[in-house]
């Protein structure tokens, strides 16, 4: 364990089976259909890798980029997009993949953006869902795990750019980032 962390919260098997079951859960659900899965960078990246290989049937990636926290722990709740989709989302069936479902004030907002690009379907996929920090109403369809709320990293969570390569996710120190 990162010297860094007070605890891992999920090791690389819980991490795996979670990204197994949503991959099925996927792949039963939209069978036959080809899905452009939409990742948020950089959290994400690890996740959206490991589930679109999970996936069966053809998936499409593309990124976004955003800001809402910059280097701070907690959202400004001020919503930038940096990088914007290559792929028209018009009539597809888009899942955007998130690493955590946080406060779900950035995620509102994406979801009313891209929604407003006439995809066919949108959906949600986290790995992560803080249910007690959630203060928009965000109907997330695929939930890898549930995440108290602490402050995570590991699995492409990161602070600081820091811990994104650790295999697993853990609570860093609060001493770290007060």
């Amino acid at each position: 364990m990162h010297s860094d962390l007070t605890e891992i919260l999920f090791d690389t098997d819980e991490i795996a089976a979670s990204v197994k079951r949503l991959g099925a859960e996927i792949s039963r659900d939209y069978a036959g259909k080809t899905i452009l899965l939409v990742t948020v960078l950089k959290g994400a990246f690890v996740f959206m890798a490991d589930l679109a290989r999970s996936i069966e049937g053809d998936v499409e990636v593309d990124f976004m980029a955003v800001s809402s926290y910059g280097a701070e722990a907690k959202s400004s709740g001020v919503v930038r997009i940096i990088k914007d989709l290559e792929a028209s989302v018009a009539g597809r069936h888009v899942i955007i993949v998130e690493d955590i479902l946080d406060s779900g004030l950035t995620l509102k907002y994406l979801l009313k953006n891209i929604s407003s690009r006439g995809p066919h379907s949108i959906e949600v996929a986290t790995l992560l869902h803080k249910k007690e920090r959630q203060q928009a109403d965000i109907r997330c369809k695929y939930v890898g795990l549930i995440c108290p709320d602490e402050f995570v990293v590991g699995y492409g969570l990161d602070y600081g750019e820091r811990y994104r390569n650790l295999p697993y996710i853990g609570i860093l120190d609060p001493k770290i980032y007060s």
